[in-house]
């Protein structure tokens, strides 16, 4: 059947020889826990095929540039068609990156002012600071300066020979000291604060003439080095990650980052910041939010450069389209949330013809509040209307709902999913008997019987990014719910709130640092432990328990498979035959713990292996990752397989059984099932009761109406958001007027 693309006998990760049809044309939501299977459907076979097969239709130099796909694990994968992939991964880039040059709208910026800009020389590499035509000088255009903080480096009450000079590497009588106290250019004797503004030019910035420098067993001489000079030069002017630990801790101690003084953050030259259209600078259209920019836009009617005007205005008319109005071309995309960076990637999309295309994308509701999902499903809409497949992975019930077929995973996560449990309508899955059908149908609870506070923890006159002198009180020892539109104001009031509680224990979404060997297990620093028990148990040395040493298996050095790339050629990775894949030499294998070897404890599932560890520093830990929901994750589980959910409440395992803290958590239903979200609710109200105080980042009502206290920011993103519309109960929110949480809440209920 050419009408549907054929999936059959998928086995990829803990898929169960899974079978199916996914209607072409359509819009197809993939639902279940998380774990149960649905991205290795979507993302791990379909995707990962779809794009193996498009690669394969280039010329084999261009393949040979491109990534390379293995065939996923499955019969046969038909009718498939060209693949766009919009998934939560970050948008990544260097610090370089910004709204503007991700979307592809920044050079068409440029050609307008180089065009039609006065005065000009007419290139738009002039307008680039990416290009050193239009770069500033001074921070190459990155737009901030790491510069020495001279308050910091010198003590200007003592003397040189006293130790005016705080940098240990340059401690009296230190060779770099002596170029200074050697020169002959100043009184030594005398501090600093007496200096004149010449001796301390020529302390500071001061060149020429010879020096002699002596040390233990030599002498020698040196050219004279102002002291701000040298230190740029040897330390400022090179990547800091070069320096040994020891050495870049002493020299961040003496330095500042901050935005550059010399273009004040628009990473431009004096020339380019210097050409107008109108009244305005490129610097100026940059800084300015999408939404009005549009606006400005509008306005130029000028033949000559209509077009591009024309080209760009429709552009940025798109990032409104998907919510993203607020935010300003030289935003830099390091500073976007996962939610921001999805939509983003759609935007280039958005403007295409193209037809007959598959678009593939995980959970585009995150970040979104309520007031912004509908928005969403109308451009989910709009793409397969033109003629194009749409398949979404979500949980969210308003996505879930437009949905033309729907196919729920499960039955349950881990070792206990990865089949098809229900395939349909919206309307079926209502009555379906799955955990997702149960979810859709319950009935959810507003508290009325809130906490008391202990105390407060105020924020006064915040001014933060769109802030708008924002003064509020977060209540002590109860579960706080910070919520608003997309770019209201929420991280930057919880940022001016952390910024006064420096101990609070901060749990986002921020990739996990580890490497590509690493598990829940060493995640959670269990495998010392673990290992010293087998050690203990057979009386073998604990190194042997480890696949990163000496038990590892010869052939795969403790990976476990073996990839095999050659030059144009697909790579193929099998399992080890040396150790079925099991990562450990087979002599490992025979030395057992309680009848289970160290390879079977790592594939025990967290809430298997919290009943096989009785031991009280292993049994906590574990029990942590039960409680935030992670017990179907195997304790050898790549971390790098994991959803940003996943991530985010692993971190949060690693950070339970405290009291008297403070906890922020930054949006913790990401990735989490309807079924999930009461859990996630009794892990944060076992932490209030715990005496904690709890500050939630949150747009699902679920967590919302379960608050002790709410924060409502808004009333819109960006210029027109930054203010507080609402603050106090659930009940009271019901009522409250102007609020689009409160608007969407009353909606929930009814």
């Amino acid at each position: 059947m050419g009408d549907s693309i054929r999936v059959s006998g998928a086995s990829v990760h803990n898929l169960k020889d899974v079978s199916l049809d996914i209607p072409k044309n359509r819009i197809t939501v993939f639902t279940g826990v998380s774990g149960s299977g649905k991205s290795s459907i979507v993302f791990d076979t379909i995707g990962v095929e779809a794009q193996r097969q498009l690669h394969g239709t280039f010329p084999w130099f261009i393949r040979n540039q491109l990534p390379k796909y293995e065939r996923p694990h499955a019969d046969e994968i038909e009718h498939l068609t060209t693949p766009v992939i919009v998934d939560q991964k970050p948008l990544g880039g260097s610090a370089r990156s910004t709204v503007g040059t991700i979307t592809d709208i920044q050079p068409m910026i440029r050609t307008l002012f180089a065009r039609k800009g006065t005065p000009t020389d007419g290139r738009p590499s002039a307008y680039s600071f990416n290009d050193p035509q239009g770069m500033c000088p001074d921070c190459d255009g990155l737009g901030r300066a790491v510069r020495l903080d001279l308050d910091l480096m010198l003590d200007r009450s003592k003397s040189l020979d006293d130790g005016a000079v705080l940098f240990p590497e340059y401690k009296v009588g230190s060779p770099d000291w002596q170029i200074w106290a050697n020169s002959g250019k100043f009184d030594t004797a005398k501090p600093l604060s007496k200096y004149s503004k010449k001796d301390m030019d020529a302390l500071l910035h001061g060149t020429g003439d010879k020096v002699t420098v002596k040390t233990k067993n030599t002498s020698f001489q040196t050219n004279y080095e102002g002291l701000e000079d040298r230190f740029s030069r040897l330390y400022l002017k090179r990547d800091l990650s070069s320096l040994s630990d020891r050495k870049r801790e002493a020299v961040e101690k003496y330095v500042t980052d901050g935005v550059c003084p010399s273009c004040d953050g628009a990473r431009l030259n004096e020339a380019a910041l210097a050409t107008r259209i109108g009244k305005h600078s490129i610097a100026d259209w940059s800084r300015m939010e999408i939404g009005e920019l549009v606006g400005v836009l509008s306005a130029i009617g000028d033949p000559q450069v209509k077009s591009v005007a024309d080209a760009a205005r429709a552009a940025l008319e798109r990032v409104v389209a998907i919510g993203l109005g607020y935010l300003s071309l030289d935003r830099a995309t390091a500073t976007l949330s996962g939610g921001e960076g999805q939509r983003l990637k759609l935007v280039r999309h958005l403007g295409s013809s193209l037809t007959g295309m598959t678009y593939i994308f995980d959970e585009p509701s995150i970040g979104l509040h309520p007031h912004d999902v509908g928005r969403l499903n109308h451009l989910l809409r709009s793409l397969c209307d033109k003629g194009n497949t749409v398949l979404v992975v979500e949980h969210d019930p308003d996505v879930i709902q437009i949905a033309d077929h729907v196919v729920d995973v499960g039955p349950d996560a881990g070792v206990h999913g990865g089949e098809i449990v229900f395939e349909g309508g919206y309307a079926e899955l209502l009555e379906a008997d799955t955990l997702t059908g149960r979810a859709l149908r319950r009935e959810t609870s507003l508290k009325t019987d809130v906490r008391a506070p202990s105390g407060k923890l105020a924020v006064r006159d915040a001014t933060r990014h769109n802030l708008k002198k924002v003064s509020v009180e977060i209540p002590t020892g109860v579960l706080t719910v910070v919520t608003g539109v997309a770019g209201s104001g929420k991280s930057s009031l919880t940022g001016a709130f952390l910024a006064g509680q420096p101990e609070a224990i901060v749990v986002d979404q921020s990739p996990i640092a580890a490497s590509s060997r690493s598990t829940p297990a060493t995640y959670l620093g269990l495998m010392d432990p673990i290992r010293q028990l087998f050690a203990k148990a057979t009386k073998a040395a604990a190194g042997l328990f480890s696949f990163n040493s000496k038990g590892a298996c010869a052939e795969c050095e403790g990976r476990g498979v073996i990839i095999t790339e050659l030059a144009y050629m697909d790579p193929v990775t099998s399992h080890c035959e040396g150790c079925g894949g099991r990562r450990f030499d087979e002599s490992v294998l025979a030395h057992t713990l309680r009848g289970k070897s160290i390879a079977d404890v790592l594939e025990m599932p967290a809430d298997e292996a919290v009943e096989f560890f009785d031991e009280p520093a292993l049994n906590a830990k574990l029990a942590a990752l039960v409680d935030v929901g992670l017990g179907y994750l195997s304790l050898g589980q790549s971390l790098s397989s994991l959803s940003g959910g996943e991530r985010q409440r692993i971190k949060l395992a690693t950070q339970l059984h405290r009291s008297g803290s403070v906890y922020v958590l930054d949006e913790p239903t990401t990735g989490l099932h309807m079924s999930d979200v009461d859990t996630l609710l009794d892990l944060l109200n076992s932490l209030v009761d715990k005496g904690n105080t709890v500050v939630v980042i949150e747009h699902n009502l679920d967590v919302v109406q379960q608050a002790d206290w709410i924060v409502d920011l808004g009333p819109e993103g960006g210029n027109d958001g930054g203010e507080i519309v609402f603050t106090g109960t659930p009940k009271d929110l019901l009522k409250a007027k102007g609020s689009l949480t409160g608007d969407h809440l009353r909606r929930y209920r009814r």
